[in-house]
């Protein structure tokens, strides 16, 4: 059952005066500074009210709780499943990623769609996708003109859509997959505009959400292929890719398959591409640590991808939906609330980490800092986040022995956001030129 969302319909006036403190800017205005400009209204939040805040945004006025404390955030990760729901939280992405989708169940479907996902991405089926990985990666950046501009964000993004068509879906050739493939690119290309859809259905009638469904039934139908093909494919027992792994280790439905794969390409696709796009993007503008880089081993490239996703975190922010009252944070929290964790508020405290916003691998080799929270926490923890490594550590890896990299511009550009991310303002336009 749905738990009704805290906001102007449901908030009586004394639950009012007992919220965290917040910003009394009209609500379509906090809408957009959350939705656009989240890297500076988070910390103005935070200096203007402290670890807690709470702000109103669309639909109806929500009454969201923004935490920035790291104790706070651990026991709202660690609330029982029955008391926090992170796919009500989620319900936005509903009509792009399905109703069975990892990201939108809670409590006991969520857990059982998760154990049936998790051997797919975790020890030995994790290693066996590191050389296809390391391939694609090689045959992208070799495609690269050396001295010319490129826009890193924008090839970054085109090597994650290829690395999950054959390393997830297991689409290496073929009429479908060159049907897909462009297909895929205008489905993960959703923004805020299209998630419009998720709270007021209605739209999807219309340009440009109508346009954005068509290409999503398109998509629909050749992944519905695709599933079926594999499912009477006479060498199925011996293939390594996530869709072949998940039909010889599960019980799945085709649509329940059809909304994990639209799930692992929407939820892996941009972050990863995003956070290889900083880290190319902070790389080039720090000679020393690209040095490093290239000689360091995995070890160091590991670091620097961890200190990228803590400078420059993807995914600025995750929320839940109490669904019961909760102490949190020293308030009394109401059934209904939306509870969000603010990764790039706690990435960026001194407290933490000192001196911020200086790029240093080196804090993750000293010893493990805490917190470092990019792929969240609790039972909702990224259930991809040891790929997003992996597949990071490859492409940085395959870019880091070709070339050395040069920003033309020194200013280091700002976040953007771009859907659910914030990504370079300027898609990370470097030079690369051969070592």
């Amino acid at each position: 059952m749905t738990t009704p969302l805290l906001d102007t319909r449901t908030l009586d006036r004394r639950t009012a005066r007992t919220l965290p403190p917040g910003p009394r800017l009209p609500m379509l205005l906090q809408t957009i500074l959350f939705a656009s400009h989240r890297s500076r209204f988070f910390p103005w939040l935070r200096r203007r009210y402290g670890d807690v805040a709470t702000i109103r945004i669309v639909p109806r006025g929500r009454v969201v709780v923004v935490l920035s404390d790291p104790a706070d955030i651990r026991t709202l990760f660690s609330l029982p499943i029955t008391a926090s729901h992170s796919g009500e939280g989620n319900a936005v992405l509903q009509p792009i990623m399905g109703d069975h989708s990892l990201l939108i169940l809670d409590e006991d479907e969520h857990l059982r769609i998760r154990k049936q996902l998790m051997p797919a991405f975790h020890g030995h089926a994790l290693r066996g996708y590191r050389d296809l990985i390391a391939d694609l990666a090689e045959a992208e950046v070799a495609s690269w003109t050396p001295g010319q501009p490129l826009r890193l964000a924008d090839r970054m993004r085109a090597l994650t859509l290829e690395i999950i068509l054959q390393v997830v879906f297991g689409m290496t050739d073929g009429e479908r997959l060159d049907r897909l493939r462009p297909l895929l690119d205008r489905v993960v290309s959703v923004n805020p505009v299209i998630m419009l859809g998720g709270f007021y259905p209605r739209l999807l009638r219309y340009p440009p959400w109508r346009w954005y469904v068509d290409a999503q039934r398109e998509a629909d139908k050749l992944l519905y292929d695709e599933i079926a093909a594999r499912r009477a494919s006479p060498d199925l027992a011996g293939r390594t890719d996530v869709l072949s792994r998940l039909l010889q280790n599960g019980e799945w439905s085709d649509l329940e398959l059809r909304d994990q794969l639209v799930t692992l390409l929407l939820a892996g696709h941009e972050t990863t591409a995003t956070s290889l796009a900083w880290t190319l993007h902070d790389l080039a503008r720090l000679p020393e640590v690209l040095r490093k880089a290239q000689t360091g081993g995995d070890e160091y490239l590991e670091a620097v991808t961890k200190e990228s996703l803590r400078r420059h975190p993807v995914i600025y922010q995750v929320g839940r939906r109490l669904t019961e009252t909760v102490e949190l944070a020293g308030y009394h929290l109401p059934r209904g609330t939306t509870v969000m964790a603010a990764i790039g508020l706690v990435h960026a405290d001194p407290a933490h980490y000192p001196e911020p916003e200086v790029f240093r691998p080196e804090r993750f080799i000293e010893g493990q800092p805490a917190p470092w929270i990019p792929f969240g926490g609790g039972v909702r923890r990224c259930l991809g986040a040891g790929f997003s490594m992996l597949e990071s550590t490859e492409i940085l890896r395959a870019t880091l022995a070709r070339y050395t990299l040069h920003a033309p511009d020194p200013t280091p550009e700002t976040p953007h956001a771009r859907n659910v991310t914030l990504t370079p303002s300027n898609a990370t336009t470097l030079i690369p030129f051969p070592r």
